[in-house]
């Protein structure tokens, strides 16, 4: 593997580094045999200040695939542990290679990651390699939810490895470069307070709120010995409580569009706020709270109604791992970290009953107004109504496709909801802009992706993916051009499953 200074643009620093070295291990990424570049994510590029015409071709496939280190680069797997499915385990990146911390022109620092580049320190008897579908799927719907509007790590590039990887079959290898504002983790304070000392848990801290929250400026002159009484611990809540916060607003975005995680443990809880690790994600057609389509989640313990409770759940994990730097005095660190824990149910509840009267054309707040969110919610549940369809066909004002005309109780909610609406100062046409502005008229639907994979993986062809990536760039248009993806699957007797995509 070679060092090449490529001028593509590249611009690293990299910060991670300077933590402890129990964090990571350098590791380079395993060199692969054929590396094709099948996607490449021209807009972000360009807003990383990436030189496309250097990238998205043979040179560029290589850098991608590992093949070459661009200048600047230096390449580690992350060390992380995690509770999955409510079991403390300890991972870290198995088949993922961090080349480094890209500066864009305006100084915003991003992780550039290799997934699927081979084995690592952290691998635990895997091959560290991922077949096509599953990063084609990363690329598509981290790519719906970054239009959406829903923070999110987005995929710059995906790659052919020209090697076939084993799994129940033999499939074609790939890897996804993945772009993050970073790969902190909930897991990472776990692996922090769990193997090291409160010395690292500090660092890793401190890292955080520089790297993520303004480095927490107020609490900057503390000394040691306003650090050991508990009065510096306060830059540590501050922290505590900025995540809590993210992590309402981000789940609650995930709530209004319908989307599910499907593997939300607490490795795959971001620091930042993003959307992290798409792999048996979906979106749903029919509402439901107890959706569920990931094979592997036979309990539903991450089914749609339970994001929620799930994220605070995961937040509480992380809170225990900040105790010894909140207060000297366990019991007061306790208080103070079940204190900012309870906050995460009121935040979410805001944000979510905030982004519902959006999605009705609602300015202003009254009292009655989640009563009639959960009546129409009610409606939609007991009737098998789709979650977004029902949306649009309310902001088209098209009642008809609501498909809940003939149902018990929709007329009068309708009228309630027309009489809510003319109690508010702006217009129908502000009323409207706001939904439209707030409902998707496209998602990427389940059989839609099902359909671009098929057709990439099998047949080699990527119209069917570059249409739907067309379609979904922009899913507040309600453009004439989107009308067809808005059309539901054929009806059918077996559940839609998704798998993890190792």
């Amino acid at each position: 593997m070679s060092h090449e200074k490529i001028e593509a643009g590249w611009n690293f620093d990299n910060s991670y580094t300077r933590l402890p070295k129990m964090f990571y291990s350098s590791q380079s990424p395993d060199p692969v045999t054929a590396p094709e570049l099948v996607l490449f994510n021209s807009s972000l590029a360009a807003s990383l200040g990436l030189n496309e015409a250097e990238l998205n071709n043979n040179d560029g496939a290589a850098v991608f695939a590992g093949n070459k280190i661009p200048e600047g680069a230096s390449p580690l797997a992350q060390a992380y542990a995690g509770h999955q499915f409510g079991h403390f385990t300890m991972l870290g990146d198995g088949r993922a290679v961090l080349l480094g911390e890209h500066l864009s022109p305006e100084g915003e620092r991003f992780d550039i990651q290799l997934k699927g580049s081979g084995r690592t320190p952290y691998s635990r008897g895997g091959d560290g390699r991922a077949v096509l579908g599953p990063m084609l799927r990363e690329y598509i719907i981290s790519e719906a939810m970054y239009a959406l509007g829903i923070p999110t790590t987005r995929s710059l590039a995906v790659v052919k490895t020209g090697e076939l990887v084993f799994r129940e079959t033999a499939l074609p290898g790939a890897i996804v470069t993945r772009v993050a504002s970073s790969h902190i983790r909930v897991g990472t304070f776990e692996f922090a307070a769990n193997f090291g000392t409160d010395g690292d848990v500090r660092a890793l801290a401190d890292y955080t709120l520089q790297r993520h929250f303004g480095g927490a400026t107020d609490f900057e002159n503390a000394t040691e010995t306003d650090l050991r009484k508990g009065i510096a611990a306060g830059r540590y809540l501050f922290l505590l409580q900025e995540v809590i916060k993210r992590q309402a607003e981000l789940i609650a975005k995930w709530q209004l569009v319908g989307f599910i995680h499907g593997v939300m443990n607490t490795d795959n809880m971001a620091i930042s706020g993003e959307t992290i690790d798409y792999g048996p994600c979906a979106f749903m057609d029919t509402y439901d709270p107890a959706t569920v389509f990931s094979s592997i989640d036979r309990q539903g313990r991450y089914a749609y109604g339970n994001q929620p409770p799930i994220g605070a759940w995961n937040l509480a994990r992380f809170a225990e791992t900040l105790l010894p730097l909140l207060h000297e005095d366990e019991e007061q660190a306790v208080q103070l970290a079940q204190d900012a824990i309870s906050e995460f149910p009121k935040l979410f509840h805001k944000y979510w009953l905030s982004g519902m009267r959006a999605k009705l054309g609602l300015y202003n707040e009254e009292e009655q107004d989640e009563s009639l969110i959960e009546d129409l919610l009610s409606l939609m549940k007991k009737n098998r109504a789709d979650f977004t369809n029902t949306f649009r066909a309310l902001t088209l004002n098209r009642i008809e496709d609501t498909g809940l005309t003939e149902v018990i109780g929709f007329e009068k909610w309708y009228a309630e909801w027309e009489t809510r609406r003319s109690r508010q100062s702006q217009s129908r046409l502000d009323s409207q802009k706001l939904m439209q502005h707030s409902n998707p008229a496209v998602i990427p639907r389940n059989h839609r992706v099902e359909e671009a994979l098929e057709a990439a993986v099998n047949d080699g062809d990527y119209t069917v993916m570059h249409r739907l990536l067309e379609v979904l760039s922009d899913p507040y248009a309600y453009s004439p051009d989107q009308d067809e993806y808005c059309e539901l699957p054929v009806p059918t007797t077996v559940p839609y499953r998704t798998f993890c995509g190792t």
